[in-house]
């Protein structure tokens, strides 16, 4: 009786880790499947048999844990652990000051170049034998060493003759989470928030452990835990104790984490008649409250602030400007290394000025006020995570203030959680994006790695896609744009095309005839969805509060959140006219591109209504008149979905149902969708241009009344 309970107890969790567990997307790209291809495992199985670490820590037991579980699972064998290297095919790591050995195999100036956490992996003889070395000056370094390492092993990469140095090119690479303290996450798409403040600190989920590990194998050091619309509670003792024992999960992993300062806590948190930062009193509170935070969370890295926008308190209530608000909390948490990301996405809709032109004139007359351990983040365009804008004026335009770029991961204007959008195009978009702030050659990356001005505090934030969803990210294509963003933070000059054949192979597979299509498809997602949404610069044009679908019609409320702010159709025609005889928002870029965006002739065609308020009729490049342009790109986002569907359903055969399934289904709410975005801008543009749908554009079904009149009252993310 005793075997037959044994015999039942393991066929039942073999038979439920094959079929009912499937794949369900928790393990992200860090799927450490058997190799396939025998003879590709073979070689790799003897480049490594063996591993030795030298030293002891938190940090190098979870990089044995790592590649434990990684080669085990990749190569099929065991790894056996040594003291020392005895055989060839062992792979040695360690710094140079726990290891005499590889102190004498890699020169310790070449370790120079690599910073606190980069690292060398490297094929080397030692005493004869053939071995792989990872080196680095900090265990954080090795961590980030040995995630490489295993990359290469898992897209089957040659290790022959390894030989890689590599250090990120910014230092600060940080999540933002637009999590709130009750669990819900403002523009997040993937269920509820993964901290479980109630069950803190006395129940630290694993699920920590392994978001620390996934942001650590793409670079991530650091995580802003809470929203910008900040809540002055989580900096009670009640929660900073709950937040310590998060800390305590990632500081293993190299991540910081980081909180927001609500601007007016001294006064509901602190008893205090005022946030003034100016005042003594204020000024104390500050002091005390940062010195509590590091008892309880002794490497904080410090605050992100949202002030003086959408309805957030700030300086500006006492009449003091953002730096002297920043630099308040910046001096209290300088003695302790922390530093201040000071939001500059900032508009009043009292100013009687264009909302994209706001952020620039708050902030440029600050540059060089700010205390030495302050950012101004930035988001990568001038009005708001736009499917497609301009770079950020401010971008080269505050050169004697380090400025931390932000980007939105999470698709709140993107399709939210349901559109297959790869984001990295648009990453990169405004990265090579060229300021002319010193000439050609003044890249919007070059700004953010510092090299521009010589900054040495360098920053990207990436507004975060996780939420409590098995597989993280909701959609599974989401889980992308995560890796993506830390890949990028790592190295600004990565390709898209790169990083999604990496993401392509770790997460699904390494056959060619399936990486190929599917990379193709990724890359045209995002122009894709501009074309259904958005296409020739229009912009803002989203259903009211949750974002959720089409709203060109929205006219209620604040003049700057309704659409019709910024398409400004009308008989004559479409677009915000930001030129020289306009707003003149042209005029707070650098000359050479003022004169680029500033006439209709030569702004890139992708940007056109964005500066630009044209006739109907306007000649297109193309031969086509502006209406006639307009519709066809529609149309030809929603043909793009449909293309994106026979690409998923040719590829059956070689993902896992559930996977497959799950995606196809998907894509068919993006194809009703994209449907939805086109036929119902078509209808309502139309009222105006008064013209026919062109020739090969697919003719509405349903009704403008019909579209305007349906209503979404529980989508999610707001």
């Amino acid at each position: 009786m005793k075997h037959f309970y044994r015999l039942f107890y393991i066929t039942f969790f073999f038979f439920y880790s094959v079929f009912l567990q499937g794949e369900d997307g928790y393990r992200l790209w860090l799927r450490y499947d058997p190799i396939k291809d025998a003879s590709i495992a073979r070689e790799y199985s003897k480049a490594i048999s063996y591993l030795v670490i030298e030293g002891q820590s938190p940090t190098l037991q979870a990089i044995k844990e790592e590649l434990f579980t990684g080669l085990e699972g990749l190569l099929g064998k065991k790894l056996f652990i040594s003291s020392e290297v005895r055989k060839s095919g062992t792979l040695l790591i360690g710094t140079p000051h726990q290891s005499k050995l590889i102190a004498s195999v890699i020169p310790p100036n070449e370790l120079n170049h690599t910073g606190d956490e980069g690292y060398i992996i490297r094929r080397v003889i030692i005493s004869r034998k053939r071995c792989i070395i990872i080196s680095a000056n900090s265990d954080i370094g090795l961590l980030y060493g040995a995630f490489h390492l295993l990359r290469l092993i898992q897209t089957q990469q040659s290790i022959a003759n390894v030989n890689i140095i590599s250090a990120p090119e910014i230092r600060y690479r940080l999540l933002n989470h637009w999590d709130n303290l009750n669990r819900t996450v403002e523009r997040g798409y993937a269920g509820f928030s993964l901290w479980n403040w109630h069950l803190l600190p006395d129940y630290v989920s694993p699920r920590y452990k392994d978001y620390a590990r996934a942001n650590a194998s793409i670079g991530i050091n650091g995580t802003v835990l809470t929203n910008v619309n900040a809540n002055a509670l989580v900096l009670t003792d009640q929660y900073l104790i709950k937040a310590a024992a998060l800390a305590d999960v990632f500081r293993t992993y190299g991540i910081k984490v980081y909180l927001t300062a609500r601007f007016s806590a001294p006064v509901e948190i602190g008893g205090l008649s005022t946030a003034d930062p100016l005042n003594p009193q204020v000024i104390e509170w500050w002091n005390s409250k940062i010195k509590e935070i590091y008892k309880y969370i002794p490497d904080f890295g410090g605050f992100l602030v949202k002030a003086n926008s959408e309805g957030q308190p700030g300086p500006q209530n006492y009449g003091r400007n953002h730096a002297e608000g920043a630099n308040m909390l910046a001096r209290a948490l300088a003695p302790y290394g922390g530093i201040v990301m000071w939001r500059a996405f900032v508009y009043d809709n009292n100013v009687p000025e264009d909302r994209a032109k706001q952020a620039y004139k708050e902030f440029k007359p600050l540059d060089g006020k700010f205390e030495k351990n302050v950012f101004v983040q930035v988001k990568n365009g001038p009005v708001d995570f736009q499917p497609r804008e301009p770079f950020h004026p401010l971008f080269g335009a505050m050169p004697a203030t380090p400025l931390m770029m932000e980007f939105q991961i999470t698709q709140e204007y993107l399709g939210q959680g349901t559109h297959l959008v790869y984001l990295a195009p648009l990453f990169k978009e405004c990265l090579d994006a060229d300021t002319y702030a010193k000439g050609k050659g003044s890249e919007v990356a070059k700004v953010i790695n510092g090299s521009l001005d010589n900054h040495d505090l360098t920053g990207i934030a990436g507004v975060s896609n996780i939420g409590d969803d098995r597989n993280w990210c909701g959609h599974p294509f989401a889980q992308a744009n995560w890796y993506a963003f830390g890949r990028l933070a790592w190295n600004l000059s990565m390709s898209s095309e790169d990083i999604a054949e990496e993401w392509i192979r770790m997460t699904f597979s390494n056959n060619q005839q399936f990486v190929e299509p599917v990379k193709k498809m990724m890359l045209q997602s995002r122009e894709t969805a501009v074309n259904y949404m958005t296409p020739l610069g229009l912009h803002h044009i989203m259903a009211m509060h949750h974002h959720y679908g089409p709203g060109p019609w929205v006219n209620q409320g604040r003049a700057d959140w309704t659409s019709v702010y910024y398409h400004r159709a009308d008989s004559a025609g479409i677009g915000f006219n930001r030129s020289t005889r306009g707003s003149d928002a042209v005029s707070q870029y650098f000359p050479e591109v003022k004169q680029l965006f500033d006439s209709p002739e030569t702004c890139p065609k992708s940007l056109l209504l964005l500066f630009h308020h044209l006739p109907w009729d306007y000649l297109m490049k193309s031969g086509r008149t502006l209406w006639d342009e307009l519709c066809l790109k529609y149309h030809s986002g929603v043909d793009s979905v449909r293309n994106m569907q026979k690409t998923w359903n040719s590829l059956k055969n070689m993902v896992d149902e559930e996977r497959f399934l799950h995606v196809k289904s998907l894509l068919a709410i993006q194809e009703k969708e994209a449907v939805w975005w086109r036929d119902a801008c078509i209808l309502y543009f139309q009222q105006f241009s008064r013209r026919p749908v062109p020739p090969g554009v697919e003719k509405p079904v349903k009704t403008l009344e019909y579209y305007m009149n349906l209503r979404h009252y529980y989508a999610p993310g707001i």
